[in-house]
């Protein structure tokens, strides 16, 4: 069941906690020509930013008047609103695909090793939490 908080500032909050903590993972794994070397804390803290950006997101549809329980609960959930309210943004879907691929699927559930995957998944989950939190949309 998912936490609810009261505003969608409470879930941008939450997604920033998350994306430090998925940092502080991240250094714990060494890293040796280009790859990490001990997956458990990279795909921890693949996990974990993912969910950061599914937070940023909810607070982003609670602020556009989404109801609490009407959050998406799957990734099609969130695709879905994405689409209908993101219409004109490519760049937040863009990333929001790179989020998906290189963090959630070869991060978390396969085990990227590689450093350039990672890092760019990274960048692109702090790029969709910083703009959907600035309300620049």
């Amino acid at each position: 069941m998912k936490k609810i908080f009261r505003n969608s500032a409470d879930y941008y909050k939450e997604s920033f906690r998350y994306l430090r903590n998925a940092r502080e993972n991240l250094k714990k794994a060494k890293i040796s020509n280009d790859r990490y070397q001990d997956l458990k804390p990279v795909q921890e803290a693949c996990g974990i930013a993912y969910l950061a950006v599914l937070k940023a997101i909810d607070g982003y549809l609670i602020q556009r008047g989404l109801d609490f329980d009407k959050l998406p609960t799957s990734t099609e959930g969130y695709w879905k609103n994405l689409k209908k309210i993101l219409v004109h943004n490519g760049k937040i879907t863009d990333a929001f695909s790179i989020v998906y691929e290189n963090l959630h699927i070869f991060g978390y559930y396969r085990g990227a090793s590689s450093v350039k995957t990672v890092k760019e998944g990274f960048e692109k989950a702090k790029m969709i939490v910083d703009t959907l939190s600035k309300n620049k949309m």
